[in-house]
């Protein structure tokens, strides 16, 4: 299925999984659909590795706690975002290393202060490796960080966005 993208949204200089300058980060990049989900685009190094070419699980986690917590950003506007409550995951198979990977969240339930979404992580074969459930408290960015960090630590990727993004239905 081919998700049309709409905008992407910010990273920042040393979070583990967005980081554009964290040495030992994911560096993924988000894009909105029109159809307010959320894609995250990423690829694991050997340093996120577990058990020989496979990516640890944690990693697996983060990733899909980012993707569905940003997913709020796409539902309401680009200074919500989701503080973790609850994750609940499904890992069903290996997540490899070194290979272009796709996550994608969205929004299940928006009850203004508190939401839920689901997010999974594609194989680049389609199948899914790791699926997840969570429950986030919704906060806007000045109430999680200060505005130091949105003004020197918070842009947009240089990178242009896809048009669109394939992704299994």
């Amino acid at each position: 299925m081919k998700h049309r993208i709409k905008n992407s949204q910010n990273i920042s200089r040393n979070c583990l999984v967005c980081g554009a300058e964290n040495e030992f980060g994911l560096k993924t990049r988000f894009y909105e659909t029109e159809d307010n989900q959320v894609v995250a685009l990423f690829q694991a190094l050997p340093q996120h590795q577990s058990y020989p070419n496979v990516t640890h699980g944690g990693i697996s986690a983060a990733i899909l706690d980012e993707v569905v917590g940003r997913a709020i950003m796409a539902f309401h506007d680009a200074e919500s975002f989701g503080v973790t409550v609850e994750l609940k995951l499904r890992y069903q198979k290996p997540v490899p290393i070194g290979v272009e990977l796709k996550a994608i969240g969205r929004i299940t339930v928006d009850n203004g202060r508190i939401f839920e979404g689901t997010g999974e992580i594609y194989l680049p074969n389609g199948q899914v490796a790791v699926s997840a459930e969570g429950r986030y408290l919704r906060r806007r960015l000045d109430q999680i960080t200060d505005s130091a960090f949105i003004a020197n630590e918070w842009w947009p990727p240089l990178e242009e966005s896809p048009e669109e993004i394939s992704l299994p239905s």
